[in-house]
C-alpha cells in the first residue's frame, strides 16, 4: 500500500463506457480512489453500492468516486447497469494501476495462495497527494469511512 503523503501514481484507464480517465483530468477534486476484486461479487456490490447511495454527499464535499478493479469494460459496463452506480468504474486489465497503487498482493482463501486485488481505498486531495489510505477494509464499512474522512 502506498503511503499516505505521498504522490499519487498517474494511470490513464478506460471506464464502463470505453472512455479514458486520467488523474490529472481530476486535479482541483478530492478523489476517492478504491481498488476492489471482482464486478458482482457480494462484497463488491455492497461496497460498490455503499458508494451509489452516498454518491450525492460525496459530490456535496467536492469528491469523485473511482472504483477500479482488473474487470474488462464489458464486465464493469454490466455491473453499472444492474446496480444503477452512478460514478466511473475503471478497467485494469493489464494492472497498471493496480500495481502502481501497489493492490497487488498475494491472498490466501482457504488455503489456497494466489495473486489478487487487496481491497483498498485511496482518498486523494486537489494536488494529487494521497492523505488517506486504507487496505484491507470491509466493503460494507468503507463508503461511510471515506465520506467521515472528507470530513
Amino acid at each position: 500500500m502506498l503511503q499516505e503523503g505521498t504522490k499519487a501514481p498517474a494511470f490513464s484507464l478506460p471506464d464502463q463506457n470505453g472512455e479514458l480517465h486520467t488523474l490529472e483530468e481530476y486535479r482541483g477534486k478530492k478523489v476517492i480512489l478504491y481498488f476492489y476484486p471482482k464486478d458482482s461479487t457480494a462484497g463488491c456490490t455492497k461496497q460498490a453500492c455503499g458508494f451509489a447511495e452516498r454518491y450525492p454527499q460525496f459530490l456535496e464535499k467536492g469528491a469523485v468516486v473511482l472504483g477500479v478493479s482488473k474487470d474488462s469494460v464489458k464486465s464493469h459496463k454490466n455491473f453499472e447497469t444492474k446496480y444503477e452506480l452512478p460514478f466511473t468504474l475503471l478497467s485494469d486489465p493489464e494492472l497498471s494501476a493496480i500495481q502502481a497503487y501497489d493492490v497487488w498482493k498475494e491472498k490466501k482463501n482457504y488455503g489456497k495462495v494466489s495473486m489478487g486485488v487487496v481491497r483498498t481505498t485511496y482518498l486523494i486531495d486537489e494536488e494529487g497527494v494521497i492523505v488517506k489510505a486504507m487496505d484491507k477494509v470491509k466493503a460494507a464499512d468503507n463508503p461511510q469511512q471515506m465520506l467521515e474522512a472528507l470530513e
